[in-house]
């Protein structure tokens, strides 16, 4: 085993075959004895080699362990966040190098667009929601307070915390730059350590791109390495605080899921595996409608995007019966139209699979779909190829299907050829489509296309629990979907069943896989303190100075302001309602109001926001910069004239903005309110928040921002 210890030489194109490079605790390393020979996808020639030969596995998972988990859990989700952002703006300065490389997996610039642009904007979005969606913190709460006594003297709350662990991502070879993004934003934003294991086959691509984060120097040491081949005895290494996430076959995946260390130690296993996902035309769809031209350009799309090699492409097309003549001739016009050969070549739309192992497997499934359909497009033995020879590559032919006995004939339903192959299948009812869309057994993805929104509340009400996701199209939203065959960072990628029964992304959701929730019991004040989250009941903080003079970086979390007390009047509701033009009867009409729930004229109770306003703001400038919005709003007592009201306003979250180029720097407070009667009876409750100006943005003031507090167990960095 051989260590390198400066950046390796990136090349890949062009050359005698180079050994990819394992990243192991910090270093890059040549893997020992016999390696995988990679080969040109398009050319057939021998692009790389890979090993993990004399590799520490164990002291990959402890130094992940030791040193990127401490570090990691040393940012708050922000820094976290701002991390990610830092790195997808890198490598998108980058990317030109990285298509160059993809090409020679096959991809298409489409192709590559998907996998390069793809993975990266995983990395934004995540980036976003983890800035916008969790705190500025090093723990979540997660979920309301849960009163566990009668006097609101003990209460509980849920948080999460990264796990202390590693977690290894083993990823397919179809998507060798997004699979291993699209893993490694939520693992990372939740703030626990990964390996990547790609594919063999497309790992050089991988590689590539790994290189450049590591130069980057954007993550701390220990956060991420990487594994080109083998992975070895990995496992067996790993604890309860770890985690898998598998992308590729079943088989392979429940043979990794039954591993002895993956049961004993309980660790966490999320799959995301074969998958046969239907695309149905509805039967308003008719020849001539726009919604019929919409999926014959969906299903081929998804036929040869990838060449098919999509986890999420169309495999089963539902017709309705009366349709499958003009389908199958639309489809065969379109599929007549895809120049296939070298990506690199300008008009080529489907390049070759990813290998040639992956032209016999794909080939094998085709020979078992054939035994109970019909071929109606497309010949497994011949191909035209443009600027490439077919014998070299591994080139294969779009292949349409069609069963006439769906429901009889089982091999579509149990059969993925992971290439570009459907078959199309009749159907006479909705409910007939519906059974045939769960006859895959669970599915990543379903589409429909229909314009009738019933059909698709029918669709989905019975083909849900069959699939992690269902898109809806129709002519109004078809401009800007996103397509069927598109797994976004923001929804949940993955399905029961045959599929896997995992999820990843799903916005935040995929980064709790990588966090333990934990329940936390006790006073409101020794909560308040634990999450730095006002609980109401919480010891409160006064102060002589109103906390609309301060700044940012000075309010403290439970700080809490007494208004003093206001009388409503008649005439205040009578000229709230001239003013708002809101002359609801229970506000103006004694008789009406007598008869309601209120029993007499109540005040607006936009009115008793306003004067709760009145009550709390301070008027001079100062600090507080805007209100920047109001939320969980309840009315829980009626105001009614006579009433005197007042206002507790108290400091329940502090989180600083991000600095932006002629912004001033700030954060946003968000203040609790309570407002009562003079009874003490809770009037209204609800969370304003404000923009406020930080210290530093004062003149003169060297202020930095609050210091976060190290978190338990681990040592602040020096400086």
């Amino acid at each position: 085993m051989t260590s390198i210890s400066t950046a390796p030489d990136r090349t890949i194109v062009g050359g005698a075959p180079r050994r990819l490079l394992n990243y192991v605790q910090g270093e890059w390393i040549a893997g020992d004895g016999k390696a995988a020979t990679l080969y040109h996808a398009v050319t057939g020639e021998a692009v790389a080699e890979a090993s993990t030969g004399g590799v520490d596995f164990k002291g990959m998972v402890e130094y992940a362990r030791r040193v990127g988990g401490p570090a990691l859990r040393r940012m708050t989700f922000h820094e976290r966040a701002r991390m990610l952002k830092a790195m997808a703006q890198h490598l998108m300065a980058k990317k030109d190098e990285f298509y160059a490389v993809s090409a020679m997996t096959g991809a298409t610039k489409g192709d590559s667009w998907i996998d390069i642009d793809g993975g990266i904007g995983t990395f934004f979005v995540y980036a976003s929601k983890g800035r916008r969606e969790l705190p500025d913190e090093y723990l979540h709460v997660d979920g309301p307070v849960e009163l566990l006594s009668k006097a609101g003297g003990f209460v509980g709350r849920h948080v999460a915390v990264p796990l202390e662990g590693v977690a290894v991502h083993i990823n397919a070879f179809n998507f060798p730059v997004w699979g291993m993004l699209e893993k490694l934003a939520p693992t990372l934003l939740a703030g626990v350590p990964a390996i990547v294991k790609p594919a063999s086959l497309t790992s050089y691509l991988t590689e590539v791109v790994f290189r450049e984060m590591i130069a980057s120097g954007i993550f701390p040491e220990g956060s991420v390495q990487l594994l080109c081949g083998s992975a070895g005895s990995l496992l067996d290494h790993l604890d309860s605080q770890c985690a898998v996430a598998f992308t590729g076959s079943a088989d392979t995946g429940k043979m990794l899921k039954s591993h002895p260390v993956i049961l004993g130690e309980n660790v966490r296993f999320n799959m995301e595996a074969d998958s046969l996902n239907f695309s149905m035309l509805g039967p308003d769809a008719a020849p001539g409608t726009a919604e019929f031209d919409l999926f014959v350009k969906e299903v081929v799309r998804e036929m040869t995007t990838k060449t098919g090699q999509k986890c999420t492409a169309i495999r089963r097309t539902l017709v309705p019966e009366a349709y499958v003549g003009d389908l199958m001739k639309a489809l065969a016009k379109r599929l007549s139209g895809v120049t296939v050969g070298d990506p690199t070549v300008e008009g080529v739309r489907m390049g070759p699979l990813a290998g040639r192992p992956q032209v016999e497997e794909v080939r094998r499934s085709v020979d078992r779909i054939a035994r109970g359909t019909e071929l109606v497009y497309g010949n497994p033995d011949a191909i035209d190829v443009v600027g490439a020879d077919p014998g070299k590559g591994a080139f294969f032919p779009a292949l349409l299907f069609y069963s006439n006995d769906p429901f009889r004939r089982l091999e579509p339903h149990n059969v993925e050829a992971f290439g570009p192959v459907n078959t199309v299948m009749p159907y006479r009812t909705v409910d007939d489509a519906v059974l045939l869309a769960k006859m895959g057994k669970g599915s990543l993805v379903g589409s429909l296309f229909t314009a009738d929104d019933r059909i698709a509340r029918d669709v989905v009400l019975g083909a849900a629990s069959h699939h992690g996701r269902l898109m809806l199209v129709n002519r109004h939203s078809a401009k800007e979907s996103t397509g069927h065959g598109s797994p976004l960072p923001h929804l949940v990628h993955g399905g029961p069943g045959r599929a896997g029964g995992g999820e990843e992304m799903g916005g935040i959701r995929g980064v709790m896989h990588y966090m333990q929730r934990t329940a936390v019991q006790g006073s409101p004040t020794t909560l308040t303190a634990v999450t730095r989250e006002y609980h109401t009941g919480a010891q409160p903080k006064h102060d002589r100075i109103h906390p609309f003079r301060k700044y940012f970086e000075e309010l403290e979390i439970g700080e809490q302001y007494v208004t003093a007390r206001r009388t409503v009047t008649e005439a205040d509701i009578v000229n709230f309602a001239g003013i708002s033009g809101d002359f609801f009867y229970a506000h103006m009409d004694d008789i009406a109001a007598k008869e309601s729930i209120f029993e007499r004229r109540v005040a607006h109770g936009y009115f008793v926001l306003s004067a709760a306003a009145g009550l709390f703001v301070d008027p001079a400038p100062g600090p507080v910069l805007a209100n920047y919005g109001l939320e969980s709003l309840r009315f829980t007592t009626p105001v009614y004239a006579g009433d005197t009201i007042q206002v507790k306003l108290t400091c329940k979250q502090k989180t600083a903005k991000e600095d932006r180029e002629g912004q001033v720097p700030q954060g946003v407070v968000a203040w609790d309110v309570e407002v009562r009667n003079q009874k003490d009876e809770l009037c209204a409750t609800y969370t304003i928040l404000t923009l406020v100006k930080q210290l530093r943005a004062v003149e003169g003031t060297a202020g930095p921002a609050e210091a976060p507090v190290p978190q338990p167990g681990t040592t602040a960095p020096a400086g």
